[in-house]
């Protein structure tokens, strides 16, 4: 019987369930071919300058000649992930992926020499790429692999390659150097990254190889001992986004430990003031290299020093949820590494293509529904059915990773609600005005500045959401972009009345006492109230609003009304005088360019929940943008009528239903 309290016997048995889905499966565990999953494959080895979705589109455009562009759209689940790598890369040789490249002539490996240490084993990934207008075979440790002509194969290779009936020479895949090691310490948990020459990564022993969304290797925690080569390594550590990061280089003496001693500072201390930072969607488990167990999330929220964690338990693209026993064996309760200053609970991405994907913090107890519209289950009922479960169960709730497409202050709704099953957050609208929805994630993986036009529209049109945060790092993954990233990269800062706990976070987060950001701290002050609160305003009445930002990231700041833009300038402080008309919002922005500290491809960014001016007794609801609420909801029936899956007319009518309650709430506004 395990009673290892981070590891009960349940988890124990699911993580053994996962790591025997991968070894079977590979890196996708068996899942469903659906784009994503396929992506998954692929942008391992792939980073973000890469053309992962031209490349697709391009594939498919020659394998379906005439296809249109919706129908090539609908089938990117259909790519050869290996192909698309080969092709995405255009011969770009990477560290991560090795090639052995067939050509009419012969056969030749090219390689950046992986340092290994001792005695350890050759293991890597090979690109077998041919150029040959015949199928070819390739042995890789005894199993044959049989490449199509101009066919490309992703293997992994530990012994032995033979092509063209001779073996391979893998000397070029490594270069053995003497060992060393050293010994990191800074006195408290944070995130290291040990490199030496070409960026390769060195990791504690047992660790995951993990990179974030720079591809740089780290690893969590302190007073830890790194098996390195006796050459030139760099060092560095820092600890989320309220720390600097600090770096030496040296170079250790072979079989000798040497110590390292680097401190971060800090830049900001969130939680003197009251603030405390959360990510609201990780994945412990959801497909990947190295299943992960919860010692890993562990380690990741103290290095990070992510005040409040929320792992979700979903499905991928099949009826198996990942992480559903720990979600069992703990819901209602904080996770055992939790103390005075980080909170750790899970929850549950309720998860439908489709309309969305919506996250649940502080559940009581366990939904019915996880998921609809996978593997030919309907798209019905509604995810507001499911929100209202999970609000009687106690759940604060937020659309996670809404949309994914460039939508302006200008665009049309049709813009974001675009077509398609692409996760985007469509069933928004319709319930935010029923009040079925708390939060949305305008701190994202996907499109932040789409999600932050949307956003403005909704609480234009008289909707009460909260800005949150969730990155959707997979702790199972180890090496793919912000997936692999650590949690906590993008976080929203909530003002919490009394000591740090799940009651209280999620009633700051219900009371909209909050900003999101990607590093930034970003303050807002209207006549001295700040997001969450209201005032009351009789027409002509002006107010000051005050700005202010610390990061070094920062290069511009908003103030933001509903009518728009009400001023900018540079990072530190921002002033304006707003005298009071209609009813209206008070928002601020901070934007920056690529930075160190951003792991998001669109720069730095942090934005501010309202502070709302009534006036004359009213609040805001702005024409324009409630019009725009209601041309969104006539689009969102076309969408389910173009792509839904219902088993009866009386499924979709449920839908349309819905959004019939919506418009009388938008129109009762209008009036």
């Amino acid at each position: 019987m395990c009673d290892d309290p981070l590891l009960p016997e349940t988890v124990s048995r699911a993580l053994a369930d996962y790591r025997a889905l991968r070894d079977r499966h590979g890196v996708l565990w068996g899942e469903e071919s659906l784009s994503y999953v396929v992506q998954a494959r692929a942008t391992l080895f792939l980073e973000q300058h890469h053309d992962y979705w031209g490349t697709g589109m391009r594939q498919l455009a020659e394998r379906l000649p005439g296809a249109s562009q919706d129908e090539i759209d609908d089938r990117m689940g259909e790519v050869d992930p290996d192909l698309l790598v080969r092709d995405a890369l255009g011969g770009e040789l990477i560290a991560a992926l090795p090639a052995l490249r067939l050509r009419p002539g012969g056969v030749a490996l090219e390689a950046r020499a992986r340092v290994i240490l001792g005695d350890a084993p050759v293991r890597t990934w090979l690109l077998l790429d041919s150029s040959r207008d015949e199928p070819a075979t390739v042995v890789v440790d005894g199993e044959p692999y049989e490449l199509p002509p101009r066919g490309a194969r992703i293997v992994g290779v530990c012994r032995e390659v033979v092509a063209d009936g001779g073996p391979v020479d893998l000397a070029p895949l490594t270069r053995r150097a003497p060992a060393a090691a050293v010994r990191l310490r800074a006195g408290f948990p944070c995130r290291w990254s040990v490199t030496s020459a070409g960026g390769q990564g060195w990791y504690p022993q047992g660790r995951p190889p993990k990179a974030d969304g720079h591809g740089t290797p780290y690893f969590h925690g302190d007073d830890l001992v790194v098996a390195v080569p006796a050459e030139p390594i760099r060092v560095t550590v820092t600890r989320g986004m309220e720390y600097t990061t600090a770096e030496a280089e040296l170079t250790p003496a072979a079989g000798a430990e040497t110590v390292v001693e680097l401190t971060p500072e800090r830049l900001y201390d969130a939680a003197a003031h009251g603030w405390y930072g959360g990510d609201m969607h990780v994945h412990l488990n959801w497909m990947g290299e190295e299943p992960a167990a919860p010692e890993l999330a562990a380690l990741a929220q103290h290095g990070e020093d992510l005040h409040v964690l929320n792992l979700v338990a979903g499905n991928v693209a099949s009826a198996r949820v990942y992480d559903r026993e720990a979600l069992e064996h703990w819901v209602g309760r904080d996770l055992p590494w939790s103390d005075e200053r980080h909170l750790a609970r899970i929850g549950v991405e309720y998860r439908n293509d489709l309309v969305g994907h919506v996250g649940a913090f502080g559940l009581r107890g366990l939904p019915e529904r996880f998921h609809t519209g996978f593997s030919g289950d309907v798209d019905w009922p509604p995810n507001a059915v499911a929100c209202e479960e999970l609000h009687r169960l106690g759940a604060v709730l937020g659309y996670g990773h809404p949309f994914h497409l460039p939508v302006s202050d200008t665009d049309p709704p049709e813009k974001a609600v675009a077509r398609g099953r692409n996760c985007s957050a469509r069933e928004i609208v319709a319930d935010a005005a029923l009040g079925l929805i708390d939060t949305l994630d305008v701190l994202n993986h996907s499109s932040i500045t789409a999600t932050a036009t949307v956003y403005r529209r909704l609480i234009g049109a008289g909707n009460r959401l909260t800005v949150t945060a969730g990155t959707d790092a997979v702790l199972s993954f180890c090496h793919r972009g912000t997936s692999s990233g650590p949690p906590g990269w993008e976080r929203v800062y909530a003002r919490v009345d009394g000591p740090l706990t799940a009651e209280s976070f999620a009633e700051a987060i219900l009371m909209g006492r909050t900003f999101a950001t990607t590093g930034p701290w970003l303050g807002l002050s209207v006549n001295g109230h700040a997001p969450g609160d209201t005032l009351d305003l009789a027409p002509g009445e002006r107010v000051e609003v005050t700005v202010t930002s610390v990061g070094p990231e920062v290069g511009n700041l908003e103030i933001r009304t509903a009518d728009g833009v009400l001023a900018q300038g540079p990072p530190g402080r921002l002033t304006a005088v707003l005298e009071a008309g209609e009813p209206t919002y008070v928002v601020a922005v901070a934007t920056g360019g690529p930075h160190p500290r951003s792991f998001h491809t669109g720069g730095a960014y942090a934005h501010t929940s309202p502070v709302y001016l009534n006036v004359a007794g009213t609040h805001v609801a702005r024409q324009e943008d409630v019009l725009w609420c209601l041309d969104w909801l006539d689009r969102l029936e076309a969408v389910l009528r173009e792509s839904g899956v219902f088993a009866a007319q009386d499924q979709y009518d449920d839908h349309v239903a819905l959004y019939d309650r919506a418009r009388q709430v938008y129109r009762a506004r209008l009036g």
